[in-house]
């Protein structure tokens, strides 16, 4: 999307351009095109933010619910460990009787 934009408006400058440097006066008609082409552009450039915008939202959400189940994760590891200790100190406990 970026790149149509970027050569719709060096299309417009390339026309406004040649226009101006070979004294061609820009009919009313060529400019309303131009403007046309550039209020095209910007409803364009302002569809991807509002995408962007949107992406960035469900990026935000997708990393909240990673957080929450690292953390999940975490504790469920630290519960195992525990466990495991305590299992040990029982074995360690019945060796020695």
């Amino acid at each position: 999307m970026t790149m149509n934009l970027t050569r719709v408006l060096r299309a417009t400058a390339l026309v406004i351009g040649a226009a101006i440097a070979t004294g061609c006066a820009v009919t009313a008609e060529q400019l309303e095109e131009v403007r046309s082409i550039a209020e095209a552009a910007r409803n364009t450039a302002d569809a991807a933010q509002r995408t962007a915008n949107e992406a960035r939202q469900a990026a935000s959400g997708a990393q909240s619910t990673a957080n929450q189940a690292l953390q999940a994760a975490q504790a469920a590891q630290a519960c195992c460990d525990a466990t495991n200790q305590r299992l040990d100190r029982m074995f360690e406990d019945l060796q020695r009787k």
